[in-house]
């Protein structure tokens, strides 16, 4: 696929601050132009005492971060009371989170190759019944966010320990900014939710025409139902997202 197809066109990236960097390089490297408009912000959980969870991480048999904002957030904070001990095994959901525990230090992540979501990291074989039953499970997260993860594991047999590292922030954005865009990506079903109650009342509707690129199945249904009339979903990751911006815009050049 020629790179040229996305020359002159101006794609939306909606990742939080800081979030965006690879994926504006990949469309600017295919000659395209990437707008950043963050439609979350995310921002350090003042609540949880990471001094008392240095002191028992030895007891944990895996530690999952939930994303790469996980990783940050609570690594840092955990190191600030201790050396990461060598025990626990680290997991998480997919390639970007993967990407910043090895940054991070870890020479060992634990992450599904396909299927980037909950659903993927409970097939794993490390997560089966047979293999968690009886072990201890640190879930580091951001504020709200699903159970199904945790609440399976206890199921399997498996103890299980949730500590926020991090709350979202739904910053007030201009809708007008994405009307210079050709089409928008969109990574979480809260940015959709987020979006589409700015378009309501900003009375920018004509935005919903646009095509947007979302990385799993649960977003584009959230798109769908938040009236996007052009939802086109694609492989997960970065990598993903290209990779169906492309084939879009090859399809029609």
């Amino acid at each position: 696929m020629p790179e040229s197809v996305l020359t002159g066109r101006c794609i939306a990236i909606t990742r939080p601050p800081g979030q965006a960097a690879a994926l504006t390089a990949a469309i600017e490297a295919a000659g395209g132009v990437a707008l950043e408009v963050p439609l979350i912000e995310i921002e350090p959980h003042e609540g949880t005492d990471y001094r008392d969870l240095a002191t028992r991480l030895d007891s944990f048999d895996r530690v999952f971060f939930v994303s790469a904002n996980a990783v940050a957030h609570g690594v840092t904070q955990i190191r600030k009371h201790r050396a990461w001990p060598p025990g626990p095994a680290v997991a998480t959901v997919g390639p970007g989170s993967a990407r910043a525990l090895y940054e991070a230090g870890f020479a060992d992540v634990l992450a599904p190759p396909d299927r980037f979501d909950t659903e993927g990291v409970l097939g794993l074989p490390e997560f089966s019944a047979e293999r968690i039953h009886g072990h201890g499970v640190l879930i580091l997260r951001g504020d709200g966010g699903r159970e199904l993860l945790a609440d399976e594991l206890r199921k399997r047999g498996a103890t299980v320990e949730i500590a926020t590292c991090y709350r979202r922030r739904l910053p007030l954005v201009s809708c007008a900014e994405f009307l210079r865009a050709d089409a928008l990506t969109l990574t979480s079903s809260e940015a959709v939710r987020h979006l589409a109650g700015l378009l309501r009342e900003q009375g920018v509707v004509s935005l919903t025409a646009k095509p947007v690129f979302v990385p799993h199945g649960r977003i584009a249904e959230a798109a769908r139902k938040a009236g996007f009339d052009d939802v086109y979903e694609t492989a997960g990751g970065d990598v993903g997202l290209m990779q169906g911006i492309l084939g879009y815009y090859g399809a029609r050049s």
